[in-house]
């Protein structure tokens, strides 16, 4: 088995359990590490996380670490919490003895794999790199609104003043989507999500679309520029009028799972609408006084 090696440099949680997975697999699995964490596995090869080839790659860090590593490899992503949220995430890094049993679990081949739908787009010409979370539109110009012009499928269907607008996966659903009042959307589905940041009109709410449709989006607005963003980490300008494009992609996103659920691995962040305190002390069903 070949492992890859994905660590946050800037977080010393992240470096201290690479380093552990690093004693951990010696001499029974081959690693290569990712240039990033120079810091980790000195002695080891260390390579781009696109030229790594691995079987699976373990990536410690937080969800922007998991995000980046997704949009790097097309292999299984083993995403391991030494962040703040971890919504992604299966493991945590906060747990030593949970780590180790993880590391035992993937050496041993003691897991599943679970697929997500990831987005594609493009703005007219080359398809820009995939994105597992979002697509977003935003005005150019910082606090300025912009006028957004929304096509599905190439056809006009509205447009909508807002600081921009959101084109979000099922796992995206829980992100910046979220955020801007967008649904929770189970991550099992395909499906495209279009919300709006800060619209003018409060009255605007998001929708989801059925996954063959594409979304095109565009600031009209005389003059004024846009940019799109993929996964909140990688920026491409957008002429006046241009229009960015967005649909499912044939490419999926693969995380290492042991077992656990999108719903569980919520549980303790304050995302869910309901109780998160069941089983922790908090008031159960049980607990709740009937009505007067």
């Amino acid at each position: 088995m070949k492992i890859g090696l994905q660590v946050n440099p800037r977080k010393p949680r992240a470096i201290e359990f690479g380093q552990r997975l690093v004693d951990a697999v010696a001499g029974r699995a081959d690693l290569v590490i990712s240039d990033e964490a120079a810091s980790v596995g000195r002695d080891l090869p260390h390579r781009a996380l696109a030229e790594m080839r691995p079987d699976v790659v373990v990536a410690i860090g937080g969800d922007g670490t998991f995000l980046f590593t997704l949009g790097r490899t097309h292999v299984p992503v083993l995403p391991i919490n030494a962040g703040t949220f971890g919504v992604l995430a299966e493991v945590t890094a906060e747990n030593p003895v949970e780590f180790d049993a993880a590391v035992e679990r993937l050496l041993s081949g003691f897991y599943h794999l679970e697929e997500r739908m990831k987005l594609a787009a493009n703005l007219g010409g080359p398809p820009l790199p995939d994105a597992t979370n979002e697509f977003v539109v935003h005005a150019a110009q910082a606090g300025k609104m912009g006028l957004f012009e929304v096509e599905f499928d190439g056809q006009v269907v509205g447009r909508i003043r807002a600081d921009g607008l959101i084109v979000a996966t099922p796992t995206g659903s829980t992100a910046y989507s979220l955020s801007s009042f967008g649904p929770i959307v189970d991550p099992g589905l395909d499906a495209l999500i279009l919300t709006a940041i800060a619209p003018f009109r409060a009255e605007a709410r998001a929708i989801v679309v059925e996954p063959l449709h594409s979304l095109g989006l565009r600031n009209v607005l005389p003059g004024r520029d846009a940019i799109a963003i993929a996964d909140g980490q990688t920026e491409f300008p957008m002429a006046p009028n241009a229009t960015l494009t967005v649909y499912r992609s044939p490419r999926r996103a693969s995380f290492v799972r042991f077992g656990s659920t999108f719903f569980y691995r919520l549980r303790g962040k304050r995302i869910l609408p309901w109780s998160e305190d069941l089983g922790r002390g908090g008031a159960g069903v049980a607990d709740v006084p009937p009505p007067p």
